[in-house]
């Protein structure tokens, strides 16, 4: 394995195309949540019920997610991870400026039009992650990847934090949204000078090699496995942030709690998400593997919501602990698209690193479904453990007999 001096550290893991994926996937997360944060006050503003227009809004920006991250996957693949980066966030940033216009728009019912800007806005925050990791995992070297995959996703993911501040700051829903549009159209000056991945481009003109067929991840049993294990290792992460705080509120009454702001929950998430992202490179680089370092995580988060829902959580404070207590554990995301991107060959690996966060994501409306299932007969807080038990048990097995995928290298083709 080989060795860096601090310096040569210094400059591989802050060269551009880290610091440009770090402030993309910033913006990206910072549009991502804000519908999360806005949810409540931007739907009673303009007279509709937060929790059924919630959950269909939600539900279209999650299946925008999943398409997104097909189209956005296979286009990194067949034209280049660049290309990706400047459409996605062309796209989101949009959408999300039409979304700060909804007030003043009246042509159509105003549940079915912030339903389909979220679609669309979904559409286009799918691929900033999956490219932008793709993009720094073939630039650094096999040894800093993990450090540095971490470096993008534990910056990014404040934005979250940023959004719920601009929320408070501004005082108005819709200027938020301005601003998160605002800040990826300057984003995309910003991303004139990333140069491409020079492992793409070996294989750009080799004309016999297939690029980007997302349906070959089906067509083909070992690399079917292996994308199903990938998405199975993500279930957990948005099993805590789709439920247990974007839907925080729900969980007030049964906790005998006042009130729980659904933005402030995601806020306190993201906070400790962003600190485990952080942590999750550097365990990951001290134990030699990924998996055990997920793993740890897991359990630690396991423990949290337990601890949250069944530990006598009885003020808002104390379920905002929980949250960054879960969100620290959840931080093995950036580890987990990741390994995602490591798992597959370079003429295939955008296509896989992209759709897969996406398809948990887009799993989250088949995880509200049940939620909503059980929540009549077994109430909130039950209904919520057995969609945990599912997710949890789902992700522990995926993690534990996929390929360790450490140190691996990833200049390959499938």
């Amino acid at each position: 394995m080989k060795t860096f001096t601090l310096s040569e550290k210094l400059h591989h893991l802050f060269s551009f195309p880290v610091i440009v994926a770090a402030l993309g996937y910033f913006v990206d997360i910072y549009d991502l949540l804000l519908f999360g944060i806005v949810r409540v006050p931007s739907l009673k503003d303009m007279g509709l019920n937060a929790d059924v227009a919630g959950t269909i809004i939600l539900n279209y920006q999650m299946i925008g997610l999943l398409l997104g991250g097909i189209l956005w996957g296979m286009l990194g693949d067949k034209k280049g991870r660049l290309s990706v980066l400047f459409g996605s966030i062309l796209v989101y940033s949009l959408a999300n400026i039409a979304c700060g216009f909804l007030p003043q728009l009246d042509f159509m019912d105003k549940t079915t039009l912030y339903a389909w800007l979220r679609f669309i806005a979904g559409v286009g925050l799918a691929g900033e992650l999956g490219a932008g990791i793709t993009l720094v995992s073939e630039s650094l070297p096999k040894e800093l990847r993990a450090i540095g995959t971490s470096i993008v996703a534990g910056f990014g993911l404040l934005g979250a934090v940023v959004a719920q501040l601009s929320v408070e700051l501004a005082g108005d829903w819709t200027i938020a949204y301005f601003i998160g549009g605002g800040l990826g159209l300057m984003l995309l000056l910003l991303r004139v000078s990333v140069v491409e991945s020079g492992m793409y481009n070996h294989i750009k003109h080799e004309t016999h090699i297939e690029r980007g067929n997302f349906f070959s991840l089906f067509t083909r049993k070992k690399q079917l496995i292996k994308y199903l294990k990938c998405i199975a290792v993500g279930l957990p992460t948005w099993f805590c942030i789709g439920i247990l705080a974007v839907m925080g509120n729900q969980f007030a009454p049964e906790l005998g709690i006042a009130e729980i702001n659904p933005g402030k929950a995601i806020m306190w998430a993201y906070i400790g998400i962003s600190a485990g992202d952080f942590a999750s490179g550097f365990l990951s680089h001290a134990l030699h593997s990924r998996k055990k370092a997920i793993i740890a995580m897991m359990l630690f988060t396991i423990l949290g919501i337990l601890l949250m829902l069944f530990g006598g959580t009885k003020t808002e404070n104390m379920y905002y602990f929980y949250c960054v207590w879960i969100g620290l554990g959840s931080g093995y995301w950036a580890m987990f698209v990741t390994v995602g991107a490591e798992q597959f060959g370079t003429n295939i690996r955008s296509t896989a690193a992209t759709t897969i966060p996406n398809m948990v994501r887009g799993l989250l409306p088949l995880m509200l479904l049940g939620f909503d299932y059980f929540k009549p007969t077994t109430g909130v807080i039950y209904a919520a453990l057995i969609i945990g038990v599912i997710a949890y048990a789902l992700g522990m097995y995926a993690t534990l007999t996929m390929a360790e995928t450490h140190n691996t290298d990833l200049d390959f083709i499938e």
